[in-house]
């Protein structure tokens, strides 16, 4: 794990998670961490103390179903272009 410099990919995991009504330990769980540090993980995570590495954070996105780069596209606007009006 590497400290995190930016709390985009906090910010959106959160808000993600939140929106597919999952609990930290659950979404850590479904990611494949550890029953006894998911929570802990996920919470480290959120609060921006560490960024997951790649693997991980696509497992998180596979789970939430985003596309792994909505945690990491920091400007709203650039990711609705690049994904939310391609969908359509």
């Amino acid at each position: 794990m590497e400290r995190k410099k930016s709390n985009v990919f906090s910010m959106r995991l959160k808000v993600a998670r939140k929106a597919k009504k999952l609990s930290q330990e659950r979404l850590g769980i479904l990611a494949g961490i550890d029953e006894a540090a998911a929570s802990a993980r996920m919470n480290q995570y959120e609060t921006g103390k560490y960024a997951p590495d790649l693997l991980m954070a696509t497992k998180i996105a596979e789970v939430l179903e985003v596309p792994v780069a909505y945690f990491f596209i920091e400007d709203n606007r650039t990711y609705a272009l690049l994904f939310i009006d391609s969908l359509w």
